[in-house]
C-alpha cells in the first residue's frame, strides 16, 4: 500500500520535467508562435494519456489491496481462533494429565532442552521441583537412577522404548515408560498404587532375590568347596566348580546332566534319614573327590523347593588331629619312662596330665588322679600324707605356691619333706594359661655333692700323700697345683712355688739334678706349646745324682696340663707291677664277657615265661582284662619282647666270639626273604607312618645262605632305618647280583650320622639318637657285621648329616665255607 502511494507521488514530477524542453523552445524568438503551439498540443495529449493511465493504475491497486487486505484479516481471524481452540485444547491436557497424578518429560531434539508436563503427588516423595526432579540421581536409588538415565539414552538415540520400576531413596515405587511421539522422546512418570504397586514390590523383591541368589551362586562358585542345589526328585540343579572338579566332570553343566553324587549311597541314606528328624544336617563323612579318598564336613539343608549343601574338605584336620593324638600318647608314654615327675595343670588349676613316676612319687591313687581333681585337693591331700613340707603357716605358703600362676617367669623351689627326702620343684607357666610342674628328687644328688666335696678333700689328701710328683701348669704356662712328692724329688723351695713360677723358672731351678736338657725341652713343649693338637708327652730322664725319674704329661680342660713325675730306680718293680697289673685287667675283660655271656643265659630262662604268661594274661579265655590291664600287658609284652631281642643279640654275639657260630647254608629264595623282613616290621611301619619301598630284582633268582641269618641281617638294617627316619619318610631296601655277588641296600632320608661317630657304628654297645629317635642297645649293626663276615660278604655305610644313611651289603651267591669272626 505504501509502495503504491509512493508510486502516485512521482507522476506529476514526470510531467514537469516532460514540459521542460517546450519552454525552451518557446523562448526562442524564431520559431515561436508555432512551435508553442505544437508543442503544447502534443505535451497536452501525452499528459492526458499519462493521468488516464495513472488513474487506471491507481484504482486496479486499489482494488487488489482492499481485496488482499479482507483476505489476509479472513486469516488471522482463523488463526486466532484456531490458537485459541490449541491453547484450550493444551490447557486442558495438562489439566488431565495433573488429574492422573503423572509427570511427563519431553525432549524435542537430541540438543534441546527438556519440558517436564504434569505433578505426581506429594506422598510420593519425588520433589516437585522440575531440576531437582530431572537430577533422577538426587531423589533414586544409584541402581535406578543409573538405569533411568541409560534407558533414556537409547530412547532418544535410538528410540527404543523401555517400562521400569524405580525405587527411590525416599520414593517407594515409581513407574517409568518412555516412548516416541512425533519425533520426540517421550517418558512418562506415574506413581504406583494398589495392585500395581503390589506388582512392583514382587518384581523389585523377585529382582533382589535373583541377584542375591547369583551372589551366593558366584560366590559358591569361587570357593573351593563342593556346593550343590538339588530339586524335590533329589535330582542336582546346580553345582560349583569345586563339585564337578571332585565327580571328575567336565563342567558343571556335565554334572548336572549326569547327575553324578558326591557322596555314596550310605550317606545319602544317612542324610535322608536325618532330615526326617531335623532340616538341618551336619556330619563328617568320607567320600572319594578326584579319585582320593577325603573327609568332608557336610552341612544339607532341606526346603520347600528341594535342598541344598555344602561340603568342607577336613581331610588334614583330621590328618592333624590324628597325628596330634599319637604325639600326645608318643609323650604320655615318654613321661611315663622318666623317673622325673611331672604333672601338668590347665588354666582352671585342674590335674591334665600326669606321669607314673608323679603318682608313685607321692604315693597318690590313680583312681584320684584320674578325676582330675584340682591343684588345691592335691596339696590337702599331699599335707594329710605328710608330703610337703611342714609349713608354720600351710595355707599363707599354699598361696605363695600358687602365685605362680599369676607370674610369667619360671620359679623354683625346694621341698625338704619330713621323711628326709629333698625335691627340686620347677613351676613352669603355659603361655595359655596352666602350669607344668616337675619334681625331681635331689636327695641322691645332694647326698652325691657331698660326697663329691669330701671326695675332693680325700683326694687332695691322698695327692699330698703320693709318691709321686704332680704338677698341673695352667694354660698360660704358671704352676697351679703341686704335691709334696714332687717337691721332694726336685729339691725345690715351697716357698718359691707359691708365687706360681712359669714352667721355665722351673727348667732353671732343676736344670741342676737334671742329666740333660733334651726331656725339659719336651715338657716345656708340651705345657707351654701353641700346638692345636695337644696330645700326652711322656719319658725318662736319668738324674745327676743317679736316680731315674719317668714324667708323662696329660692335657687337662681349659688349656691346663699334669705332670707327673714318678722315681723309677727299682726298674725291675716297676715293671712287674705293670705286667700284674696288665694280667688283672685282661683277667677282669674274660670275667666281663664270662659274665655278660653268664647273665644272659640266666635271663633268658624267666624272661621266656615272663613273656609266655603275659600271652596268657592276654588270652581272652583267661578272663576278661579291663583296659588299663590290657595295655599294661601289652607294655610288658613290648618290653619283654625288646629285653629278649637284646639277650638274643647277646648270645648271638658271645657264640660269634667264642668261634662255635655255624651257618646252615641252604638255598634261600631273596624274594621272599625280603618280605618276610618286611612283614615283621609292619605294625613298626604303621606306627611311624614310614614309607617302605621294596626294589628286588625280579630275575635275581636264589642263592646259597644261612636263610634266618639273612634274614636278621635284612631285619636290623630295615629296624634301625625305620627308627632314625622321620614321621612319614621314606626307606628303600633293594637287591640286584652284580656278577657272582649279591648287592643288598637300604636306604633312608632320616637325620644321617655324624662324621666323628661314623667309624663307630659297627661297635658293639655304641648308640647314639639322631633327629628325636630313641638310641637302643647299640647291638644291631655290630650283628649284621659279624653275620655278613660270616657269609664271607663285605658291609658298608654311606651318610652324612642332614641327606640320609645308605648301607650296602655285599654277599657271595655261593660261600664256600664260615669265615671266622674275631672277637672284638
Amino acid at each position: 500500500m505504501l509502495r503504491r502511494r509512493r508510486t502516485a507521488f512521482r507522476i506529476p514530477a514526470i510531467a514537469v520535467t516532460a514540459t521542460a524542453p517546450l519552454l525552451a523552445l518557446s523562448a526562442s524568438p524564431a520559431f515561436a508562435q508555432d512551435a508553442v503551439r505544437q508543442t503544447i498540443n502534443a505535451a497536452q495529449i501525452v499528459l492526458l494519456a499519462a493521468l488516464i493511465g495513472v488513474v487506471s493504475f491507481a484504482v486496479i491497486a486499489a482494488l487488489t489491496l482492499i481485496r488482499a487486505r479482507n483476505r489476509a484479516e479472513t486469516e488471522n481471524g482463523q488463526l486466532k481462533a484456531e490458537i485459541a481452540s490449541l491453547k484450550a485444547r493444551a490447557d486442558r491436557a495438562e489439566s488431565l494429565l495433573g488429574a492422573e497424578d503423572r509427570r511427563l518429560v519431553i525432549w524435542d531434539a537430541p540438543g534441546a532442552a527438556a519440558t517436564v508436563v504434569g505433578e505426581l503427588p506429594r506422598q510420593s516423595g519425588v520433589p516437585a521441583d522440575r531440576a531437582r526432579f530431572l537430577a533422577f540421581g538426587s531423589w533414586l536409588t544409584i541402581g535406578a537412577a543409573t538405569a533411568l538415565e541409560r534407558a533414556v539414552t537409547r530412547l532418544r538415540e535410538r528410540g527404543e522404548p523401555f517400562v521400569l520400576n524405580l525405587t527411590g531413596q525416599q520414593v517407594p515405587f515409581v513407574e517409568a515408560s518412555g516412548r516416541t511421539v512425533g519425533g520426540r522422546a517421550v517418558v512418562r512418570f506415574r506413581d504406583l498404587s494398589g495392585d500395581r504397586l503390589a506388582l512392583a514390590d514382587l518384581e523389585g523383591r523377585h529382582a533382589a532375590a535373583l541377584a542375591e541368589l547369583a551372589v551366593v551362586k558366584a560366590l559358591l562358585d569361587a570357593v573351593p568347596l563342593p556346593a550343590w542345589i538339588r530339586d524335590t526328585t533329589d535330582r542336582p540343579v546346580w553345582v560349583n566348580r569345586a563339585y564337578a572338579a571332585a565327580v571328575e566332570a567336565a563342567d558343571r553343566a556335565a554334572a548336572v546332566a549326569d547327575g553324578t553324587d558326591l557322596l555314596d549311597t550310605a550317606a545319602r541314606e544317612a542324610i535322608a534319614a536325618a532330615h526326617a528328624q531335623d532340616p538341618v544336617f551336619r556330619r563328617r563323612l568320607s567320600a572319594v573327590s578326584a579319585g582320593q579318598r577325603v573327609v568332608y564336613d557336610v552341612t544339607d539343608v532341606i526346603a520347600e523347593g528341594g535342598r541344598a549343601g555344602i561340603a568342607v574338605d577336613v581331610t588334614e584336620i583330621e590328618e592333624s588331629h590324628s597325628a596330634l593324638r599319637r604325639l600326645i600318647e608318643f609323650h604320655t608314654r615318654t613321661l611315663d619312662q622318666l623317673a622325673t615327675a611331672v604333672a601338668i595343670f590347665g588354666a582352671d588349676r585342674r590335674l591334665q596330665s600326669y606321669n607314673a613316676a608323679y603318682r608313685e612319687l607321692f604315693g597318690l591313687d590313680a583312681a584320684f588322679l584320674d578325676t582330675l581333681p584340682d591343684e588345691i585337693a592335691i596339696l590337702d591331700r599331699l599335707r594329710a600324707t605328710r608330703k610337703v613340707p611342714d609349713q608354720a603357716d600351710f595355707r599363707v605358703w599354699r598361696a605363695d605356691l600358687l602365685s605362680a600362676y599369676q607370674s610369667p617367669e619360671t620359679r623354683e623351689h625346694l621341698w625338704r619333706l619330713p621323711e628326709g627326702q629333698t625335691l627340686r620343684v620347677i613351676a613352669n607357666p603355659h603361655p595359655q594359661g596352666g602350669m607344668t610342674w616337675i619334681y625331681e628328687n635331689v636327695t641322691a644328688r645332694l647326698d652325691l655333692e657331698s660326697r663329691y666335696n669330701s671326695l675332693i678333700r680325700i683326694q687332695g689328701e691322698t695327692l699330698d700323700h703320693l709318691r709321686e710328683g704332680v704338677a698341673v701348669f695352667g694354660s698360660d704356662g704358671r704352676l697351679r697345683l703341686h704335691n709334696p712328692a714332687f717337691l721332694a724329688i726336685w729339691g725345690v723351695d715351697a716357698g718359691r712355688l707359691g708365687e706360681r713360677p712359669h714352667v721355665s723358672q722351673l727348667v732353671a731351678a732343676c736344670a741342676a739334678l737334671s742329666g740333660g736338657p733334651e726331656a725339659w725341652h719336651t715338657l716345656t713343649a708340651a705345657i707351654a706349646g701353641v700346638d692345636e693338637s695337644r696330645g700326652s708327652v711322656s719319658g725318662r730322664m736319668e738324674l745327676a745324682d743317679g736316680r731315674v725319674v719317668d714324667y708323662a704329661t696329660v692335657p687337662l680342660p681349659e688349656g691346663q696340663t699334669m705332670a707327673t713325675f714318678v722315681e723309677v730306680t727299682d726298674s725291675v718293680h716297676v715293671e712287674r707291677a705293670l705286667v700284674e697289673r696288665n694280667d688283672a685287667l685282661e683277667a677282669a675283660d674274660r670275667l666281663k664277657n664270662a659274665f655278660i655271656q653268664k647273665v644272659s643265659y640266666e635271663l633268658r630262662s624267666p624272661l621266656t615265661n615272663i613273656i609266655g604268661f603275659t600271652q596268657l594274661l592276654a588270652d581272652a579265655g583267661i578272663g576278661p582284662l579291663n583296659g588299663k590291664q590290657r595295655e599294661y600287658v601289652g607294655y610288658i609284652m613290648t618290653s619283654s619282647g625288646s629285653l629278649l631281642a637284646i639277650i638274643n643279640d647277646i648270645l648271638d654275639l658271645a657264640t660269634i666270639d667264642a668261634g662255635i657260630m655255624t651257618l646252615d647254608l641252604t638255598e634261600v629264595d631273596l624274594r621272599a626273604t625280603v618280605a618276610a623282613a618286611i612283614e615283621g616290621l609292619r605294625d613298626r611301619l604303621t606306627e611311624t607312618g614310614v614309607r617302605l619301598e621294596s626294589r628286588v630284582d625280579p630275575a635275581i633268582g636264589p642263592m646259597i645262605a644261612d636263610e634266618k641269618r639273612l634274614r636278621q641281617i635284612l631285619y636290623n638294617l630295615l629296624a634301625n632305618a625305620i627308627g632314625f627316619s622321620s614321621q612319614g619318610g621314606r626307606v628303600v631296601v633293594s637287591a640286584r647280583r652284580d656278577q657272582g655277588d649279591v648287592v643288598l641296600m637300604v636306604q633312608d632320608e632320616g637325620a644321617g650320622i655324624p662324621d666323628d661317630f661314623l667309624g663307630a657304628v659297627f661297635n658293639r654297645f655304641e648308640a647314639r639318637g639322631e633327629g628325636g629317635a630313641r638310641s637302643g642297645p647299640g647291638l644291631g649293626l655290630s650283628i649284621v657285621k659279624s653275620f655278613v663276615e660270616l657269609h664271607g660278604g663285605t658291609i658298608a655305610i654311606d651318610s652324612a648329616p642332614g641327606r640320609g644313611t645308605r648301607v650296602t651289603v655285599r654277599l657271595p651267591l655261593r660261600p664256600e665255607e664260615p669265615v671266622p669272626v674275631a672277637a672284638e
